[in-house]
């Protein structure tokens, strides 16, 4: 099996180096950093994957999908109906 070590002299391992990086950034910035950052990275990849929808299908697709979407929830009313 390879070794983790960064180098073959007994340095420590990468995960130890990124362990070891990770818990430095938390203590200068505290955790409330990585909350912001994941919360942009949220943003950014849901803006992208919604215009690339679009792009792939056209404004149809969400009419389509929306309509699909409004016929399960009235199906789920009326079965919620008949069951009381």
């Amino acid at each position: 099996m390879a070794s983790n070590r960064v180098n073959g002299k007994g340095g420590m391992t990468v995960s130890e180096a990124g362990r070891k990086g990770g818990e430095r950034v938390r203590d200068e910035r505290g955790v409330g950093f990585y909350q912001e950052i994941g919360r942009k990275g949220g943003e950014l990849g849901g803006r992208k994957g919604g215009e690339a929808v679009r792009d792939k299908y056209g404004p149809s697709f969400y009419e389509e999908i929306g309509r699909k979407g409004g016929q399960k929830v009235r199906e789920l009313i009326e079965q919620g109906k008949k069951r009381i």
